[in-house]
């Protein structure tokens, strides 16, 4: 039996054009297949090589999508290959099976929440030291966690530390995440949802790959890992034994962590060198 692959999307497999850190020539790059559109705009891509390795992964083992993004934003990201029955949002406070939300698992983690400091007392705090210099949205997330989209060039550079020395005593982790912030509760993983669809699947346990704090947990979670050399896990130096950080940035790194996996899983020829 194959190990299923959790996936943190944004950053880790699809990019907004601020984030696909093309460097080279433009007449030398990579064709991008548009996987999301917001508002009739493109807002998220992916390489159209990495769409088609995503596709023969996706057909060939158990593919869950383990996002932070709410199940509606989720929705409106069509990733190659087919529908995955199971997909993780809201950072693990919904499991989606066959695209609709598991009512059992829902009830689960609002259970689990009653350990930590309610959502109502952290998001006051938030708006009571936020800034309106450099706030540009504050938005709950199926009244399971907060986040900001913030001005980073006006943003404080010690805010972020000082909102997580607050928070981390009321069981609560804050990420920073290109211009968003985010206060989640800590039972609120996308390791526990993960593994749950691993169980349901047969899965022979999981692999993961993730680029920020938020995934760490998945990570550490996983029999293997992979990450980009961008993102939260890259800034921080961490790097635990069982994860691969390659070495690509931007775009270019979610199609090397899923020719890694594939490599790794047998359906790609290792590299070799010329």
């Amino acid at each position: 039996m194959s190990p299923l692959i959790a996936s943190d999307l944004d950053r880790t497999l699809i990019y907004s054009a601020a984030a696909l850190a093309l460097t080279g020539p433009d007449a030398e790059a990579p064709r991008l297949l548009c996987v999301e559109v917001y508002e009739h705009s493109p807002l998220s891509y992916l390489t159209e090589d990495a769409a088609a390795l995503l596709d023969d992964l996706a057909r060939r083992t158990p593919f869950v999508p383990a996002t932070t993004r709410t199940p509606e934003q989720y929705r409106r990201v069509r990733l190659p290959g087919p529908p995955p029955r199971f997909a993780v949002c809201a950072n693990g406070g919904h499991l989606l099976v066959d695209g609709e939300s598991d009512p059992d698992w829902r009830a689960r983690v609002r259970a689990r929440l009653t350990e930590c400091a309610p959502l109502q007392e952290v998001r006051a705090r938030i708006l009571r030291h936020a800034d309106p210099a450099w706030l540009r949205k504050e938005r709950v997330a199926d009244d399971l966690f907060v986040y900001l989209v913030v001005d980073r060039a006006v943003l404080p550079e010690t805010w972020v530390k000082e909102l997580a020395d607050w928070a981390g005593p009321r069981g609560w982790n804050v990420s920073l995440q290109g211009r968003k912030i985010y206060a989640v509760p800590r039972p609120l993983t996308k390791s526990a949802a993960v593994a749950e669809a691993a169980d349901r699947a047969g899965a022979d346990g999981f692999w993961a790959a993730g680029d920020s704090l938020l995934d760490a947990d998945l990570l550490h979670a996983a029999e293997r890992g992979w990450r980009p050399a961008h993102g939260e896990l890259a800034d921080s130096g961490w790097n635990p034994p069982h994860v691969r950080a390659v070495p690509e940035r931007g775009v270019a790194a979610g199609e090397a962590i899923l020719r890694a996996i594939g490599t790794a899983l047998g359906h790609l020829p290792p590299p070799h060198d010329d």
